[in-house]
């Protein structure tokens, strides 16, 4: 435990960080899932809107340094292929 008054600070704003850092993650989760669940309803003009927003999170969060770039960067990758693929298949 912290004995002196700025290693109590730190702790405290440490707790603060932590949950808004697990918030974000949590709404890119969620924003990843709407993503997924339109692409997988055919429903191509939703998947493009939130494909951008999950693309604009992802790129944010990585700026923050809140996820890895590499990991924002695959991440965008992989949706963006499986979007395009569904796409593909429809034609």
């Amino acid at each position: 435990m912290p004995t002196n008054k700025s290693a109590k600070r730190r702790v405290r704003q440490n707790a603060v960080g932590r949950m808004r850092n697990r918030g974000d993650k949590s709404a890119l989760k969620t924003q990843i899932k709407k993503l997924v669940s339109a692409v997988e309803n055919k429903n191509f003009e939703e998947a493009e809107k939130h494909f951008s927003l999950t693309t604009k999170r992802l790129d944010r969060l990585a700026s923050k340094n809140i996820i890895h770039k590499n990991t924002a960067s695959r991440k965008k990758s992989r949706l963006a292929k499986m979007l395009n693929k569904q796409k593909a298949a429809k034609s």
